[in-house]
């Protein structure tokens, strides 16, 4: 774990805006050194306080890539949509600029659509400059959840899932696709989080807490933002 910055907020609104801060900053790194840069964004409820600010940064927009974290296979105008999400918030005043690629294309399910969405992401800037990751009580990111099969060695940018208990399919962006970034931004606030944090810090199966898939490796230095 000695990739992991610790950075601890007094409460949540504050270690929101310096994680968005921080990545507008690494996307300007980025057009600097590489002429273009890449991010990609999750959904829920904790992007809805980070992207608005993250949107208003000063900085060349059309040299950005934008894709999502992951997506319910739902079309953009869902309440449940991660591009809707991203659309709404990210995606207008200075960021309109940006090139977005989704990960939903049309089709009954993500499993036969693989290929196209491979295709669709192959023309970012990758490696992207910056994930933007939350976690779950279960300890899951992105769409790799516990029981929703062993996702760890899934080729490719993305994978289809289909969790137990879940009526909605959704595509995810693989293990291979996470470390493929040059950093990773991981907020999480109140208890229950904390904890799942913490005991992901202990080696064990990252099938029964997905996060460990970040913690426990070298790739990539992970900054993670934690509020009470």
């Amino acid at each position: 774990m000695t990739n992991i910055d610790e950075l601890k907020f007094p409460d949540f609104r504050t270690a929101a805006e310096r994680l968005a801060d921080d990545m507008a900053a690494a996307l300007k790194d980025a057009i600097v050194a590489r002429g273009r840069a890449g991010i990609a964004v999750s959904g829920g409820r904790t992007p809805e306080t980070v992207l608005p600010r993250l949107a208003t940064a000063k900085l060349d927009w059309a040299k950005v890539d934008v894709t999502l974290i992951d997506e319910r296979w739902v079309d953009s105008d869902h309440p449940d949509s991660n591009e809707g999400l991203a659309l709404r918030t990210l995606l207008a005043g200075r960021a309109a600029d940006a090139r977005f690629v989704g990960l939903k294309v049309p089709g009954d399910d993500p499993f036969s659509a693989l290929p196209e969405i491979e295709q669709n992401l192959t023309p970012l800037n990758w490696p992207l400059d910056a994930a933007f990751l939350g976690v779950g009580p279960d300890g899951h990111i992105a769409s790799l959840f516990p029981d929703s099969g062993d996702w760890r060695d899934a080729p490719g940018r993305v994978l289809a899932v289909q969790q137990a208990g879940d009526r909605r399919a959704r595509i995810s962006l693989t293990p291979n696709a996470l470390l493929d970034c040059r950093h990773i931004f991981l907020i999480l606030s109140g208890a229950e989080k904390i904890a799942v944090y913490e005991a992901a810090k202990t080696p064990g199966d990252m099938l029964e807490m997905p996060l460990r898939l970040i913690m426990h490796q070298v790739r990539v230095p992970v900054t993670v933002y934690i509020a009470p």
